[in-house]
């Protein structure tokens, strides 16, 4: 097993779309309050005090929607400047994107995942379950202004929903063709919407290749980033092709990664509600930094044993979280 360097950090629990496969059918989750967030300040002591000291270098910052925290800058800012940390990115949905994307830039963070799983206006609307028809054109003018900005790579992640986006891979595949874009395709995962994952299931990413691979051609293929995706790429395209397929080809057993929710709970697998652990209630307790960082260790030990393949071992737990909390 890989070293777990690499934190995902959900600076927000609420967001401005309802995406289908992200929250449960029919629920409106109820959100945290503002105080009950990590503050600027609380999120930059556990990195420089805890987090980074137990091995974490790689970054990136999630939500919900991250955009809908008012100091988003301020805590990019704090954290591209921790001179540990060797890389720094946010995963969004763009639709706040362009009124952001110069001053993130400008604060240090380094790349972006644009969350972009159609290019049909009247799909999206379906997908985010919001009706005003420029949602769509919205978000395609953030991913522009993202890239005009100097974002590079700039990431486009695809979760692929049979019967409902599906019949556009081979179209989102080809904005690789001229653009230096890299296009992720997500197998729909059993968490955020269950009902619906019953009902549609996944497509397993060998599939999707094979589409991809009957038109063009495809070969093997190389992107920075610190996620789980096989990398290919269209002969001669300026992108890359990406897929993550936790459903198909698990990856547990080199999975480099833990969660910290918006208020400070540390999660070490996606899919296993086991092992979860508070570091805001003791923060802000007091407890020493030297005691947080040996439960951190603790956690990290255990690690192995809380994945979505053993997800029957590990520690026990009871902090119910949805995707849209845990922000992927």
């Amino acid at each position: 097993m890989q070293p777990v360097d690499y934190l995902r950090i959900s600076l927000i629990d609420r967001c401005n779309f309802r995406c289908q496969y992200c929250m449960p059918d029919g629920e409106w989750l109820q959100s945290l309050s503002q105080g009950e967030w990590l503050t600027a300040q609380e999120i930059q002591s556990l990195l420089e005090q805890v987090l980074i000291p137990v091995g974490f270098r790689r970054f990136r910052l999630t939500g919900g929607e991250p955009l809908l925290r008012p100091d988003v800058v301020e805590i990019v800012d704090r954290i591209a400047h921790l001179p540990q940390v060797q890389d720094l990115a946010m995963t969004t949905n763009g639709f706040l994107l362009s009124q952001y994307c110069q001053a993130l830039h400008q604060a240090g963070l380094k790349r972006l995942n644009i969350s972009l799983d159609t290019l049909n206006p009247q799909t999206f609307q379906a997908i985010v379950q919001l009706q005003p028809e420029q949602l769509w054109a919205r978000v395609w003018e953030g991913i522009q202004q993202a890239y005009a900005t100097g974002f590079n790579p700039l990431k486009l992640n695809v979760v692929v929903i049979p019967g409902l986006n599906d019949h556009e891979v081979l179209d989102l595949a080809a904005l690789t063709l001229d653009r230096n874009w890299h296009v992720r395709f997500i197998e729909f995962m059993p968490i955020g919407n269950a009902t619906l994952f019953t009902a549609r299931q996944w497509i397993p990413s060998q599939e999707l290749r094979q589409r991809i691979r009957d038109r063009w051609g495809l070969e093997s293929g190389q992107v920075l980033g610190n996620g789980p995706a096989d990398v290919f790429q269209i002969p001669g395209a300026q992108g890359t092709l990406g897929f993550i397929s936790q459903m198909s080809e698990c990856f547990c057993d080199r999975c480099n990664r833990m969660r910290l929710s918006a208020d400070g709970w540390l999660r070490p697998c996606l899919l296993n509600e086991t092992g979860q652990l508070d570091l805001k209630t003791p923060l802000r307790a007091g407890v020493s930094w030297g005691e947080l960082q040996q439960q951190v260790r603790d956690l990290l030990a255990l690690k192995p044993e809380i994945n979505y393949k053993d997800r029957g071992s590990g520690t026990v737990g009871a902090y119910t979280r949805t995707m849209s909390h845990i922000g992927g």
